[in-house]
C-alpha cells in the first residue's frame, strides 16, 4: 500500500426535499382540506476515525463526496424520506484543515471518533403546514433547503509510541526491520526511505509498542532542504524520540547536534520530548574503538549513548528495555495497609 499523508477533498451534504401541495380527495368528503407532506432532510456528511489503515491513499482516487438528497413530500401527509448520510473513514491521527491549509477544523485522535461535518438541508414544508383557521386551503409549499458545500484538506500525523530520527543512512530502516515485522526498503545509499513506515515491536512481558520511521533529515531541512520537514509532523504525537547516529561517520556528535537543531527550528515541542540516543553500525569497528567513540560523544553532548548493531543484534535488547522504561513508566507505589492505618490514626488525633 502506498503512503499518502495529505489529500484535498470536496464535500457536499444533501439538499432537503421539497414540500408537497396536495388536497384530500375522497368520495363523499366534500371538504377534504390540504394534506401535502413535508420534504425529507438531506443526508449529512460524517467523518469517522478508524484504525483499519494508516494512509490517505484512498483519497487519491476519490476526491468528491456527496450525501444523498432528501425526497419530496407527498399527499396524505406523507413526509419524504431523509437522504442517506455520506460517511468518510479516515485514519486516526488525521487533521481536517480549511482550504487555506492553515486552520485546523478538527483533529481525530481516537478510534471511532466521528463528527457531523456538514449538515444536510432541511426539507421544505408542504401545504398542510400552512393550514390555519383563516387559510383553510393553502396552495403554498417551500422547496428544500440546500445542503452545504466545502473543500477541505486532510493531513495525517501518525500516532506512534516512538519516533525514529536520524540522518540518511543512519540505520533506521535496518533497525525497524530487525525489531518488528515491518519491511522497509534497506539500501546503502541516502534517502532510501521516502515515506514514513510503521512497525509494531514486541517488548518484554507481552508488551507492544508502535515505532514510526520517518525519512532522513539533512541540514536545512526546516527550510525545505532534502525532503524538508514534511514528515516531522508524524513524530509530533510520539511519547519518546529514538535518535540513531551512525558510529562509523567522522563526527557522530556533530551529526547529532545537526538533527537537534532541526528539531528546535521546526518547533511543535519536538526538541523537548524525551529522547534515547543510540550509536548504530557498531559491528563495523572493534570494541575498544566503540568505547572510545561513545566516550567522546558523551563528552561533547553530555549524553551517554547506547551502542547497537541491528545486523549483529548487539545492544538491541538493552535498547528495547530503555524504550519500555520510557513508555511504560511505573506509577507511584500505593500505600500499603500499615501506612494507610497510620495515616488514619494521625488524622483522627488531629481532629480531636
Amino acid at each position: 500500500m502506498k503512503f499518502l499523508d495529505e489529500a484535498k477533498i470536496y464535500l457536499k451534504s444533501g439538499n432537503g426535499g421539497p414540500g408537497s401541495v396536495s388536497f384530500r380527495r375522497e368520495k363523499y368528503i366534500e371538504y377534504g382540506g390540504p394534506d401535502g407532506g413535508n420534504g425529507g432532510r438531506g443526508g449529512h456528511v460524517i467523518i469517522r476515525a478508524s484504525d483499519k489503515n494508516n494512509t490517505l491513499i484512498d483519497f487519491r482516487y476519490q476526491q468528491h463526496f456527496k450525501a444523498q438528497n432528501g425526497t419530496g413530500g407527498m399527499g396524505k401527509n406523507r413526509t419524504g424520506k431523509n437522504g442517506d448520510d455520506c460517511i468518510i473513514i479516515v485514519p486516526i491521527g488525521t487533521q481536517v484543515l480549511d482550504e487555506d491549509k492553515d486552520t485546523v477544523l478538527h483533529d481525530f485522535t481516537e478510534v471511532g471518533e466521528e463528527l457531523v461535518f456538514l449538515k444536510g438541508g432541511d426539507g421544505g414544508h408542504g401545504n398542510a403546514h400552512y393550514k390555519s383557521s383563516t387559510n383553510q386551503a393553502p396552495r403554498k409549499s417551500t422547496p428544500g433547503w440546500p445542503g452545504q458545500e466545502i473543500a477541505i484538506w486532510l493531513r495525517l500525523k501518525l500516532i506512534a509510541d516512538v519516533g525514529l530520527l536520524g540522518k540518511p543512512n543512519a540505520g533506521k530502516s535496518s533497525f525497524l526491520s530487525v525489531v518488528s515485522n515491518a519491511r522497509p526498503k534497506v539500501a546503502d545509499y541516502p534517502f532510501t526511505t521516502l515515506h514514513p513506515n510503521l512497525g509494531v515491536v514486541k517488548l518484554f512481558d507481552e508488551k507492544e509498542i508502535v515505532i514510526a520511521d520517518i525519512p532522513g533529515l539533512i541540514e536545512g531541512a526546516h527550510e525545505g532542504s532534502g525532503l524538508g520537514t514534511r514528515f516531522l509532523g508524524h513524530v509530533e504525537r510520539t511519547k519518546v524520540l529514538l535518535h540513531l547516529v551512525d558510529i562509523t561517520q567522522n563526527e557522530p556528535a556533530e551529526a547529532y547536534e545537526m538533527i537537534r537543531n532541526e528539531l528546535r527550528e521546526y518547533g511543535a515541542g519536538l526538541a523537548k520530548k524525551p529522547e534515547i540516543v543510540a550509536l548504530t553500525k557498531c559491528d563495523g569497528i572493534d570494541e575498544d574503538m566503540r568505547a572510545f567513540i561513545a566516550e567522546e560523544f558523551r563528552k561533547k553532548t553530555h549524553i551517554t549513548p547506547l551502542v547497537i548493531s541491528s545486523i549483529a543484534g548487539i545492544g538491541i535488547d538493552t535498547l528495547k528495555r530503555e524504550l519500555e522504561k520510557h513508555i511504560f513508566r511505573s506509577e507511584p507505589d500505593s500505600l500499603d495497609k500499615d501506612d494507610f492505618l497510620d495515616e488514619n490514626r494521625h488524622s483522627d488525633q488531629t481532629d480531636t
